[in-house]
């Protein structure tokens, strides 16, 4: 090859070898402050154990719903859980029952 075309070939090699920098740099920037890179990582655990947090406390409300269910089964209901739902949803009452209203004063 002539020493013309070294300078020919060198700026494209050099071309690549910017790009390839390029490249590199933005993956070394987003490992350290890309949304799941290094300065991001407490914030991460924070938002983890928050969420647990929240887990938790759907499993017990779940627990209290699938019971619930099961309470309201129609094929065998359980006549107190019928009857408090009745009372609290449809203000209906037995005949021989009394409603007492009470007035709350504030203190």
């Amino acid at each position: 090859m002539t020493r013309e075309g070294h300078r020919i070939s060198l700026p494209r090699e050099q071309l690549v070898q910017a790009i390839a920098l390029g490249v590199l740099l933005l993956l070394g920037g987003l490992a350290i402050a890309g949304p799941s890179g290094l300065l991001s990582w407490s914030e991460n655990l924070k938002k983890r154990d928050v969420r647990k947090g929240e887990i938790a406390r759907l499993e017990s409300q779940i627990g209290v719903l699938q019971n619930r269910v099961e309470l309201l089964d129609p094929n065998h209901a359980d006549p107190d859980m019928v009857g408090e739902l009745l009372r609290s949803n449809l203000n209906v009452v037995h005949p021989d029952e009394v409603v007492l209203t009470l007035d709350h004063k504030d203190q």
